[in-house]
């Protein structure tokens, strides 16, 4: 039973699992934002290429 005890006070004390979780959450923060940033970039570029395609198309004619 002490043996027990003694596994379970170093589990608790030992922190690497809590280290890779918290830099786990740091990555899908940054992946989340990079994400949102895309998303909102490629709408106004789509936006801005649209309007180039139409007003070379309507300088040709």
């Amino acid at each position: 039973m002490q043996n027990l005890t003694t596994m379970l006070k170093q589990f608790i004390r030992d922190e690497e699992g809590v280290t890779a979780i918290e830099y786990g959450l740091i990555a899908a923060l940054i992946a989340v934002v990079i994400i949102a940033s895309v998303a909102i970039v490629g709408t106004q570029l789509n936006s801005t290429f649209s309007k180039i395609g139409s007003s070379l198309t309507s300088a040709n004619t």
